[in-house]
């Protein structure tokens, strides 16, 4: 099939088994590279999904006082907001999709916002919500716990094509060096996984990736042409 008649889902340091850790520096070159490719029209729109070793994400709007003194490597990034970690454990996807006049940067994050909310609710039973003023998906405060963040969301539209995405926590151990920082400068909320909310073991990252893709698929269909084809690398 035409690479340019519809999404390819890339799976980066797939082994057969799950996504091994791949490095982010050299992931976001990779975006880099595909983006460009999208952009000149060469393959129609692309998802890439990846598991990230330990590394902390700044965004433009992160101020020296919020950058971590653990040793964790810090990449500064061009998306927007500020700082976030990306570890073991964590699901994160780069789709790399044209935008038009109909279907903005707004527009588009409050898609990848719906495409996980359907997917949590659909496939964990996990109840992800928007909360006003904030980007990405929560879990509501339940009398205990506070408002908690499942997954972030921090883009970057370049030459009306997007870099960058979303990063769900699917395993507990992927919210451990939150501890470090204020996720996303917002001081008044926890961050959670779909293993803390449901109290069973996590599935593997590569079936949340399956089980997203139809969500984003639906989501974002003003960037498609036709059915999907899967790439492992």
């Amino acid at each position: 099939m035409n690479a340019c008649d519809g999404f390819t889902f890339t799976y980066l340091g797939y082994d057969g088994a799950d996504l091994t850790e791949s490095d982010y520096r050299e992931t976001w070159q990779l975006q880099r590279d595909v983006h460009a490719r999208v952009v000149a029209g060469e393959i129609g729109p692309q998802v890439l999904f990846v598991q990230h070793t330990p590394v902390y994400t700044a965004g433009k709007r992160t101020e020296p006082h919020e950058r971590p003194q653990d040793g964790t490597p810090v990449v500064d990034v061009d998306r927007g907001g500020k700082i976030t970690y990306h570890g073991p454990g964590q699901l994160v996807g780069y789709p790399i999709v044209t935008l038009t006049r109909k279907y903005g940067p707004l527009e588009y994050v409050r898609r990848l916002e719906q495409a996980v909310i359907d997917t949590l609710a659909g496939e964990f039973g996990v109840p992800g919500i928007r909360v006003e003023g904030r980007t990405g998906v929560w879990l509501p405060a339940d009398g205990v716990r506070p408002e908690r963040k499942i997954c972030a969301i921090g883009v970057r539209v370049a030459k009306m094509t997007t870099m960058h995405g979303f990063a769900l926590n699917v395993a507990a151990t992927s919210t451990g060096l939150f501890g470090s920082i204020i996720p996303c400068g917002i001081a008044d909320a926890g961050v959670t996984s779909i293993e803390d909310e449901t109290g069973a073991a996590p599935p593997r990252l590569v079936d949340v990736a399956r089980a997203i893709e139809p969500q984003l698929e639906r989501q974002l269909s003003f960037a498609l042409t036709s059915g999907p084809e899967r790439a492992l690398v």
